[in-house]
């Protein structure tokens, strides 16, 4: 089944807590919907679900208009954020109501339990009651509740949010491909943004009610859409410089610390206007000569190094390169930077395209 989000509003008393919402998931398709806390993520897939009634704009699945239907004829599965695991169930009675709703054969009910317990690691307290179970198991045993039921729709609010680090690293492997097995249409809902990137092939950012940017995870990465988005992905965090840029004849340029940095082709328009340079700590390294830095701090992250710079105007810009021998604090060092790697954006901290890039799309 497909999902078709129509102009969808949703409000609170004075609130615009979704505003004039839009997208589109193919039948099969998973669509990774990301944002900060607050965006409206939870109450946009409530809409969906048929739990929350909109105000304005329709909610179509697979060619037909659901928007008024109870959610029992929506023919989709959930998992909660909160877990809404029955407090009177064991975890196996939760995970198997579906089924049972359904008057499926006990065999396939007990096989089925206990496969999606063992894919997700909770098959040894099926028999404990929600209350028993750690945050984490009680999420897993919602989110094994949605899958058993193998719905056409499964709308999964931030699923893995109270697991393990090393089960939410193997579960964002797993996850697709199971999904993927089964055809079903998914909106999967995270607020981190690796998993964002690793789970979707097409990624919606919301961002204040509004879906602000529809992409892949690397056009997202690569030409976010405004400032607001490059912040949200990268770690470290990407660097935003104000800068003025100008031309000489060697092309388009900012001047960082009295160094001129030239940006990649195709910015002439941006000349003599204020922006926004937006440098990702990947795309920084360090040479023998170029932007004048000292270095305040450098911190290791495994097979990376992060490091703390200021430039002489005060300004921090952080550095990531592969682990190695470390500096020493407060030593003088210079930054050379990819100009292909560089974005600019306005006043409105809205992207500025390339002449060349706008070729390309």
């Amino acid at each position: 089944m497909s999902i078709r989000i129509e102009n969808l509003t949703k409000r609170f008393k004075n609130e615009t807590v979704l505003d004039n919402v839009s997208f589109e998931v193919p039948k099969g398709e998973i669509l990774v919907l990301f944002g900060p806390s607050g965006a409206g993520k939870t109450v946009l897939l409530r809409c969906i679900a048929g739990a929350v009634a909109v105000d304005t704009g329709r909610v179509w699945l697979n060619g037909e208009d659901a928007t008024e239907l109870p959610p029992e004829c929506r023919r989709l599965g959930m998992a909660f954020q909160n877990f809404a695991l029955f407090p009177h169930m064991s975890a196996g009675q939760n995970i198997a109501s579906p089924l049972e709703a359904r008057r499926e054969p006990r065999d396939k009910i007990t096989s089925g339990v206990h496969r999606m317990a063992k894919l997700l690691k909770i098959d040894h307290v099926l028999g404990h009651a929600p209350k028993e179970l750690s945050n984490g198991q009680k999420q897993r045993t919602g989110l094994a509740r949605a899958l058993v039921a193998e719905p056409d729709i499964l709308l999964l609010d931030d699923p893995l949010r109270n697991v393990d680090a090393k089960l939410r690293f193997e579960m964002r492997l797993e996850l697709p491909r199971l999904l993927a097995d089964r055809g079903a249409t998914v909106i999967y809902v995270t607020q981190d943004y690796k998993e964002a990137m690793a789970l979707g092939r097409t990624i919606a950012v919301l961002e204040g009610g509004r879906i602000v940017q529809i992409g892949t995870p690397e056009d997202i990465y690569i030409r976010p859409a405004t400032c607001g988005i490059s912040r949200l992905f990268g770690d470290p965090a990407i660097n935003l410089l104000d800068v003025t840029p100008q031309q000489d004849e060697h092309g388009v340029f900012v001047s960082l610390s009295g160094n001129r940095t030239y940006l990649a082709p195709g910015f002439e328009q941006a000349v003599g206007q204020p922006a926004v340079l937006g440098l990702r700590p990947e795309a920084l390294s360090f040479a023998d000569r170029g932007i004048p830095v000292k270095i305040e701090v450098e911190t290791p992250f495994n097979e990376k190094l992060i490091t703390l710079t200021k430039t002489r105007c005060n300004r921090e810009i952080f550095v990531s390169s592969p682990a190695g021998q470390p500096r020493s604090a407060e030593e003088d060092a210079h930054l050379s930077v990819d100009g292909s790697l560089m974005l600019l954006f306005d006043t409105h901290q809205m992207l500025i395209p390339s002449y060349s890039s706008r070729e390309l799309e």
